[in-house]
């Protein structure tokens, strides 16, 4: 299975606003890939940001594959990649 960019947005904007009782339409996601730091998220939630980790997004998509393909996959299973847009692969 292969996660678009805009599936990852959305399973992030999702597990961000369940943990702050908002809607998903309130957090704004960008997200990035530098060598230094790896695979991040800039998350904005009204004027205030912060940034996610790799296990943060790899944690969103989890609960994301699950919620929507009713299907339980561990992170191990996940790889991000990015060439023009960004990706997850979930491996069986």
């Amino acid at each position: 299975m292969r996660l678009s960019m805009d599936q990852i947005i959305n399973a992030v904007c999702v597990s961000e606003a369940s943990r702050r009782s908002l809607q998903p339409s309130q957090v704004e996601v960008q997200l990035s890939w530098e060598e230094e730091y790896g695979f991040t998220a800039e998350v904005w939630i009204g004027e205030r940001s912060h940034y996610l980790v790799e296990a943060n997004l790899k944690e969103a998509i989890e609960q994301y594959v699950y919620r929507e393909y009713g299907q339980r996959i561990f992170r191990s299973q996940i790889t991000l990649d990015v060439d023009e847009e960004f990706w997850a692969d979930i491996a069986d």
